[in-house]
């Protein structure tokens, strides 16, 4: 009984000061985002239980998992974090891409912004507080988009929504599009994650690669993945010149 007692006491002689270090320096940096890695060099589980309990009193907002905001009062009531700042510590932590307008923006068909921000990601959720809670959030894509570039899973998202997205004409879509595929190595990264796209992404990977002359072994191993029954919407990417070889169905 003693010992355990004894064991208590120690515990919490190490966990005051470490509370007391935490509380003195969000005094000091007054309005900002706290995250459990600002207090490195001192014990993470004290620090996560001391920002629990100064959100508990009131002096932080919890804004996720180890993610706390110290306020400030201004003349319309307490301050709101920057949301710039917390939508670049979401994507630091979690794997997330543009998605729609956003994607055929960066992408360059399109010169629209979108009226919401609208993403996509390989996770099961995002965090509201930290993305905003009018953002369209596109969860629960592939694990394999978790290794690709900001540019290649904007290209997937285009395929997926068959390119209606651009704003471009149909051939001036698809010239852009080529373009950009033909860039060295793309081709070959999206390929090596296709088998977790939906049947019509990579029909229209296909018949890109076609037109791009990519190798005969290549499209072949392609082309035996699809069920040759099925046709499939290709959107304005029908103006593809091999899409019909590679079972896109007519547009009405």
């Amino acid at each position: 009984m003693s010992d355990d007692s004894g064991m208590r006491t120690r515990s919490s002689s190490k966990s005051r000061p470490v509370a007391a270090i935490v509380r003195q320096r969000i005094e000091r940096g007054k309005e900002r985002l706290w995250r459990l890695e600002d207090f490195s060099g001192l014990a993470s589980t004290a620090v996560a239980q001391t920002l629990s309990r100064l959100s508990r009193e009131g002096v932080l907002q919890r804004l996720s998992k180890g993610v706390y905001y110290n306020s400030r009062q201004t003349a319309f009531g307490a301050s709101r974090p920057n949301p710039a700042i917390m939508q670049n510590l979401v994507t630091r932590r979690k794997s997330v891409y543009p998605s729609g307008i956003m994607a055929a923006n960066l992408l360059g068909f399109t010169t629209q912004s979108a009226r919401t921000r609208e993403v996509a990601t390989s996770s099961l959720s995002l965090p509201r507080k930290l993305i905003g809670q009018d953002t369209t959030v596109h969860a629960r894509r592939p694990e394999a988009w978790s290794a690709l570039s900001e540019r290649d899973a904007a290209l997937l998202d285009f395929f997926r929504r068959r390119g209606d997205t651009s704003e471009l004409p149909p051939k001036e879509t698809v010239r852009r599009l080529l373009s950009l595929m033909s860039e060295k190595g793309r081709f070959e990264r999206l390929l090596k994650v296709s088998e977790s796209e939906p049947p019509r992404v990579r029909a229209m990977l296909g018949a890109i690669g076609e037109q791009l002359g990519k190798s005969p072994k290549t499209l072949g191993r392609l082309k035996e993945g699809l069920n040759p029954f099925s046709r499939f919407d290709f959107g304005v990417l029908i103006a593809l010149k091999s899409a019909r070889q590679w079972q896109a169905k007519e547009r009405r």
